[in-house]
Parts: structure tokens; C-alpha cells; sequence
């Protein structure tokens, strides 16, 4: 049977970034060295990392003065080098969920934090629109995608100060103009690659403005200065992102995939909104395109579990909601074909016309 791979994260891969990496851990580039036992210092491994740099450059669209960097800690590192880095007096964050509010405990470590809105009063289905943003802000904090609640920022918000995005889970699923972000951080392990690459894409001129001293493994220009090579990086990580990369660049780039996304995500909303047993959770204009959370419909919430197992017998893969919102979660990200979603619909359709 197929299996439709619906998990959050480590989530979907493009089969031929997997078919690449299985070759190259037995011969890494025809060196008759496993990828798994090359040295990072080699020639081969360097231009590994020179393309994967040049490849989100590309992509994205970044422009001079910004720097690319591949990191080991995961997103969450980045929660407290952040402010480790940036934060002087008082920084400011949206808080829209779990990964948010994380990010502000670490803030509060090294000064002040603003929390200038927030989606909590109402179990972070929104994102908040139309708040002040003070201008005595080092820099503003959001996170663009929120994979727990299924909200999402569809267009890159204007800010008076210094922009910090965290965009672990929606990073190259859809257009963004970086010119108007600071910085922008993130796990691989959704649309970029597997668990273990940390990307850090900085404004230089942003950088070494704090007091502090900083510790050596902290300091972004260390990291930028040996060309992510400060330390021993994730080899296996960056070359399978790599890999990934090269498949984003074959599939037409960023706005080609989003609008496969923007078709996904609607094939399936459009059932959750048809289907007598099921309902969104997250508010309509701003339900995420890359995780589609869903319950049970009021007078059917017995069905829940029941419609786990029914899913998981016809090849359904990590659909089981976060304990946090419950029911169900459909992990869309760029390398899961239409015809998962499809399959889901059905499914859901099938289940339908049984129980309803």
C-alpha cells in the first residue's frame, strides 16, 4: 500500500534528494569515500556548501549585503542566539502559538521584550493584524508559519525596525521579498531538508551592535567569517538541502511550487468546508497552505479516533492533530504530491458516507 506522508516534521522529502543521499552515503561524488566519513575541509564537501549557498540565493532572491549561513542547534538555537545577538534594550514579539512563545521566554534572558500582539485569546487560531510596532524596538520578532495551529502570514509585513523571521516551516513555499527582513532563520527539516541544518539569513550591518560579549559559537560573524565552517558542520544535512534545493530550482522555483501549495491546501479546505463531519480550526483568511488542521464537527467528536485508524488502514501517515488543537493535521509541504492530498479527500469522503 502507499503511505501519503502527512507528518509536521521531519516531514516529506523529494524522492530524488533521498535516491541522491543513499547513493552518496556509499560513494560521496565518485571519491570512493562514503559522504557519511568525508571530511568537511575537502574540496568536494566545499562546493557542496558554495552551491547550496548560491542555490538559496537564487531561490529567494537574496540581495547583497546579506549573509547565508548553515548551523547545527535547530530553530530553537536560534530562539536565544537571536537576542544573544541583537538585543540591547527591548525587543518586540507577535505571539502566535507555541514556537512564539518559546522564542520569548529565550528573549527575556538578555533584556526587555515587548510582546506588541498576540493570537492567545483565542488559542491562536489568527494572526494579529494592524498593531503598533514602536519605533524603540531593536528589531521585531515573528514567526510566519505555525505548525501546531495551521495559521499562517501570506504577505511579508512592513516594519519600522529591524525584521526577524522565523520561517522553519514555510520557508521557499511561497514568495518573500527578504529585502524587508532582517534576518530569517529556520529548521530544514520541512521544505528545506532533514533534521540537523539549522539556515541563518542575516543583514550584515545588523550584527555586532550589543554590548555583551559574546561567546564564540554565538557570534553570527564567526560563522560568517569561515563560511559556515566555524565548526565541524552537518554534512549529511547541508548536502541532502542541497539536493532539495536543486529539485525546488527543476520544479519551476518558489512561485511555481506556491501555486501547486495554494492548489493543495485548497483541494483539501474545500472538503474540510464541504464534509458534514469535519471543521477548521484556524480562521479562513489566514489558514496556513503548509499544515491544515481539522476536528471533528460538533455532534461527531466520538468519531475522532475512529477516523485516525480508518485513515491509517488506507495508507494516511501522520495526520494526528498536535495535543495542543487535537483532531487532525495534514502536513503539506512543497515535496508532498497532489495525490496524497487527493488520496486524504477520499478518504475523508469515504468515511463520510458511512458515518454521516
Amino acid at each position: 500500500m502507499k503511505k501519503h506522508n502527512f507528518y509536521a516534521g521531519p516531514s516529506i522529502l523529494p524522492q530524488v534528494a533521498i535516491e541522491k543521499a543513499a547513493q552518496a552515503i556509499f560513494d560521496f561524488n565518485g571519491t570512493g569515500v562514503s559522504l557519511l566519513s568525508i571530511s568537511h575541509r575537502t574540496k568536494d564537501f566545499e562546493a557542496v556548501v558554495g552551491e547550496a549557498e548560491s542555490l538559496f540565493r537564487e531561490l529567494l532572491g537574496i540581495p547583497d549585503g546579506y549573509k547565508v549561513l548553515f548551523l547545527g542547534g535547530g530553530a530553537s538555537t536560534q530562539f536565544f542566539e537571536v537576542p544573544y545577538n541583537l538585543l540591547e534594550k527591548k525587543a518586540g514579539y507577535v505571539n502566535t502559538g507555541v514556537w512564539s512563545k518559546k522564542a520569548i521566554k529565550e528573549a527575556r534572558l538578555f533584556g526587555e521584550v515587548e510582546v506588541v500582539a498576540s493570537s492567545e485569546d483565542r488559542n491562536f487560531t489568527y494572526i494579529p493584524k494592524d498593531f503598533a510596532i514602536p519605533a524603540d524596538l531593536d528589531y521585531l520578532h515573528i514567526t510566519t508559519n505555525n505548525t501546531i495551529y495551521g495559521t499562517e502570514y501570506h504577505s511579508d509585513i512592513d516594519s519600522p525596525v529591524p525584521l526577524v523571521a522565523d520561517m522553519s516551516s514555510d520557508i521557499l513555499s511561497r514568495p518573500v521579498d527578504v529585502s524587508k527582513y532582517a534576518m530569517i532563520y529556520g529548521g530544514a527539516q520541512k521544505n528545506v531538508g532533514p533534521a540537523g541544518v539549522t539556515f541563518v539569513i542575516v543583514r550584515e550591518e545588523i550584527l555586532g551592535k550589543v554590548s555583551r560579549p559574546l561567546p564564540s559559537m554565538v557570534d553570527y560573524r564567526n560563522h560568517i567569517a569561515n563560511g559556515s565552517m566555524f565548526n565541524t558542520p552537518p554534512v549529511f544535512p547541508i548536502f541532502v538541502m542541497n539536493e532539495t534545493l536543486k529539485w525546488v530550482k527543476q520544479m519551476g522555483g518558489v512561485e511555481a511550487l506556491h501555486a501547486i501549495n495554494r492548489e493543495k491546501a485548497a483541494l483539501l479546505y474545500d472538503e474540510i468546508d464541504r464534509n458534514r463531519l469535519f471543521v477548521g480550526t484556524a480562521a479562513r483568511e489566514d489558514r496556513s497552505l503548509m499544515n491544515i488542521c481539522f476536528v471533528m464537527a460538533p455532534g461527531y467528536e466520538e468519531l475522532a479516533a475512529e477516523f485516525l485508524e480508518f485513515s491509517k488502514e488506507r495508507g494516511m501517515v501522520g495526520i494526528k492533530g498536535h495535543r495542543l488543537v487535537g483532531g487532525f493535521r495534514a502536513s503539506c509541504y512543497n515535496a508532498l504530491p497532489r495525490e496524497s492530498v487527493e488520496a486524504l479527500v477520499a478518504c475523508m469522503q469515504e468515511f463520510e458516507r458511512l458515518k454521516a
